[in-house]
């Protein structure tokens, strides 16, 4: 026929490319196991499920990007899973196959209703959560009321809500997630069994991006995910946007994600430049400092992150001073150098510094102009450190101590005689501090009876363990007592060794010792065992 014709249907279509997902949601946590440095929360909730204890509310907390509402999603499923059978119960472990599972976890379950407070912040949305929860659920074990940011709630909302809440009816399970638990009322936290998920260790979240790599099929180095790691700040949310920045980074540039490259995406200050920067700091090169600072600056590096920079490294000094483990993102480098600087400095110089720093990061923060004020917080810096520090400026002002620049005028005094070597200098570390005892120097020797733990003695020469902090000028002090008592130079110095107990604690150690001798003794341990009020006062024992 002239006028037939042969229906061939629509014409294929091209397949549509699937949407892309950013890794923060589709590496969201789909089972407990997932849940990577909330060990604790998932051990207390499984026993709760496995021994019928569950609770009819839950309050979660933490910072950003934790998984706080992941957690709230996972405990639905665990509580609504039914198995792959439909047989099952409540469980840990939720199989993820079966429907209630899937339907949650692609948010369409009729009977798990997800609300941002953020935006139903009135008394009239949690009416609404009022009524319906009368009814029970459609098809799910529990009817689950998922309430996002629960301190944006207002008031009233928040009375309406407390009777519910404290006596729900059986088939109702409330999950609150909040990053500010402080605002959320007291009496709705009384009524809630409260999780406060922990941020996650840095080292967690570098192992957690390297999977997420190695899934993704990206190189990437060890050194960029553990940049990567630290500037998430315990957040998993935080972390995944920054390594989907930095995948995106690498294909533009070829290659996988280097360690540079996060740097500069970040706008970090390089670390080989903050510790030249720190050391031109710490000797006092003023026009070097301000030099390097402003090669950093004409880089692109934020002042602001500059100081940060520099914060973090006085406080790994600090720590690595203290003998911490290092942390295993140092290069062999920055572990020498952090090394050297703490044998250097002492802690009220640390203390100092941090203060120092800590102001010039305050100023920047909120200056007109960031980088004049970041130049002006290092002249402070380096200018401040030749100062005295308060212990010295009180002696030098009450006239006890050396005046801070003596007059060209005045004669400088007569050097006194040398002795002749270990003439007459006491022959012991306790001979010593009885000298310093009975020339008046009580509160010295007080102090080193106390604090001083003995590396080394010779007549002249004491050396001090400085693994635990010692004031300021016990040193210098101590110097200057003995060469004015003795009329010979002394050298005291402290070292980071480990010391002899002080005399104090070897004095503490021999009383103990000898009373346990005497309650051993078979009269007084008869006495006491007659007496059990009974306690020793004293003793004296015959020495002959």
């Amino acid at each position: 026929m002239a006028d037939s014709f042969l229906d061939l249907g629509e014409p294929p279509q091209p397949a549509k490319p699937e949407a892309y997902r950013v890794l923060a949601r589709k590496y969201r946590p789909q089972s407990f196991a997932a849940l990577i440095g909330q060990d604790a929360m998932v051990q207390t909730l499984g026993n709760a499920i496995r021994r019928g204890r569950l609770a009819h509310a839950f309050l979660l907390t933490g910072v950003r990007g934790v998984g706080k509402t992941s957690t709230a999603r996972l405990i639905a499923k665990a509580l609504n899973c039914v198995g792959p059978d439909g047989q099952g119960g409540p469980t840990i472990d939720p199989c993820g196959v079966c429907e209630p599972c899937r339907a949650i976890a692609e948010g369409r379950h009729i009977d798990v209703i997800e609300m941002d407070a953020a935006s139903h912040t009135g008394v009239d949305d949690v009416r609404e959560i009022i009524e319906a929860s009368r009814y029970a659920a459609v098809s799910a074990r529990f009817k689950i009321y998922i309430v996002d940011e629960v301190h944006m709630l207002s008031k009233s909302a928040f009375n309406a809500l407390l009777k519910t809440l404290e006596e729900p009816p059986a088939h109702v399970k409330f999950l609150f997630a909040t990053t500010e638990v402080n605002k959320v009322p007291v009496t709705v936290l009384s009524r809630c069994q409260r999780f406060d998920l922990r941020r996650i260790p840095a080292e967690k979240l570098a192992a957690h991006f390297a999977e997420v790599c190695r899934l993704e099929g990206v190189e990437a180095e060890d050194e960029a995910l553990a940049l990567i790691a630290r500037a998430a700040e315990g957040s998993a949310r935080d972390g995944l946007s920054i390594l989907d920045q930095a995948i995106a980074h690498a294909g533009i540039e070829g290659g996988g994600v280097a360690a540079a490259a996060v740097r500069d995406m970040l706008g970090l200050s390089d670390r080989g430049a903050t510790r030249d920067l720190f050391g031109l700091l710490l000797a006092g090169e003023a026009r070097q400092s301000l030099a390097a600072l402003r090669r950093q600056y004409d880089l692109g590096v934020d002042p602001l992150a500059v100081l940060r920079a520099l914060l973090e490294t006085s406080h790994a000094v600090t720590l690595a001073k203290l003998g911490t483990p290092t942390d295993a993102a140092q290069s062999a480098e920055e572990s020498a150098a952090l090394a050297s600087w703490a044998a250097r400095l002492s802690f009220p110089a640390l203390h100092r510094l941090w203060q120092l720093l800590l102001k010039g990061h305050e100023e920047v923060g909120r200056a007109a102009l960031p980088i004049e004020a970041a130049e002006m917080a290092l002249l402070r810096v380096i200018h401040a450190s030749a100062l005295p520090d308060p212990g010295e400026l009180v002696k030098q002002l009450s006239g006890q101590g050396a005046p801070v620049a003596p007059s060209p005028a005045a004669p400088a005094p007569p050097a006194p005689a040398p002795a002749a070597p270990h003439a007459g200098l006491p022959a012991s570390f306790e001979e010593m501090i009885a000298l310093l005892d009975a020339r008046g120097k009580m509160t010295l020797a007080g102090t080193l009876r106390v604090v001083a733990r003995l590396v080394h003695y010779a007549p002249g020469e004491l050396v001090l363990s400085a693994a635990k902090p010692l004031p300021a000028t016990l040193t210098r002090d101590l110097a200057e007592t003995l060469r004015a008592i003795t009329g010979a130079a002394w050298t005291v110095e402290a070292r980071d060794e480990p010391g002899a107990p002080t005399l104090q604690e070897a004095e503490a150690a021999r009383v103990a010792a000898e009373r346990a001798w005497v309650t051993e003794q078979p009269v007084v341990a008869a006495t006491l065992a007659a007496f059990p009020q009974a306690e020793l006062a004293g003793w004296e024992i015959n020495r002959s």
